[in-house]
């Protein structure tokens, strides 16, 4: 399926589309304005810090705000929007996959991160001043690490591990019943075959057998880290893909059903409205004033 919108790699935030760099830290205060969509999609994961200022991000229709003492969150592949940066006291950490993976070939170290490639909870997480404080404190030491001639990467790598480390810890803290990392590794391997094979695949048993484990393990896995079913997961990732189509393409709505392989228009329309409570026209009309950019 053609991808609806433009793909940024870290160097097209930098404003420069041909560097093939895997690491950046910026301060908002010392940034140029990004070349890039207003509504993108990125290769790379994004951690902002604010520590003082308030502003909004858009991640696939859901608004979020970004407040002080807080740590906010982007993954590969979610469509978002950031409403204004400029007036933030605070600033972004961009890393590859392969940068955090550096010299390690298991996945599952990234998988194991709560807060990373998280689409049911929120991205943002408020901190106290304390341990705002200890975060912030590994950011400068990324940052003072950045700014040396002889900067290292293998020591750039470790203390964005630790800073990671510092984050999970923070929220373990703060949660009474931590989901337990083999169900959030396979959620997440669950997550990525959703992406590649939701349009052609519907059923829990497809997924099930790929990860090998049975249809009722993978139930209790996504019962455990998002509160909903296998089924109900992946029917809201079609659905997600159709609310982008309907925003942000001239397709018709039985376009969008034959695209998505649902049996007719009619039942594509009833399932929409089951998720949304609005018909795809209703959707498509609410929508298009907001977010219409083609």
């Amino acid at each position: 399926m053609k991808d609806l919108f433009p793909f940024y790699s870290i160097g097209h935030f930098i404003n420069e589309p041909t560097n093939k760099t895997e690491f950046e830290i910026m301060r908002f205060d010392e940034m140029e304005e990004p070349e890039v969509d207003e509504i993108h999609k990125h290769t790379f994961y994004e951690i902002l810090w604010t520590e003082k200022g308030i502003s909004k991000q858009t991640i696939d229709y859901k608004e979020y705000e970004v407040l002080p003492n807080s740590l906010f969150f982007i993954s590969p592949n979610q469509v978002h929007q950031f409403e204004e940066w400029k007036p933030l006291k605070g600033g972004t950490i961009l890393f590859t996959e392969d940068f955090f993976l550096l010299n390690h070939n298991n996945k599952d170290k990234l998988f194991e991160l709560s807060f990373l490639d998280n689409f049911y909870a929120n991205p943002c997480i408020q901190l106290d001043k304390k341990k705002f404080a200890e975060i912030k404190q590994t950011i400068d030491l990324i940052t003072n690490e950045q700014k040396r001639t002889d900067k290292s990467q293998a020591i750039t790598q470790s203390l964005l591990h630790i800073l990671l480390a510092q984050v999970q810890r923070c929220i373990d803290t703060e949660t009474d019943t931590a989901v337990s990392k083999k169900y959030l590794i396979l959620f997440k391997q669950f997550k990525n075959l959703l992406d590649k094979h939701f349009a052609e695949n519907k059923t829990t048993s497809f997924f099930a057998q790929q990860l090998h484990i049975t249809a009722h393990h993978l139930n209790l896995i996504t019962k455990e880290v998002t509160g909903k079913t296998a089924s109900e997961v992946i029917r809201a990732r079609s659905i997600l893909e159709a609310k982008r189509l309907l925003t942000f393409t001239d397709k018709t709505v039985s376009e969008i059903a034959f695209e998505l392989n649902y049996t007719d228009s009619s039942y594509f329309a009833k399932t929409f409205k089951a998720e949304t409570n609005l018909s795809p026209i209703a959707f498509k009309t609410e929508m298009s004033e907001k977010y219409r950019t083609r």
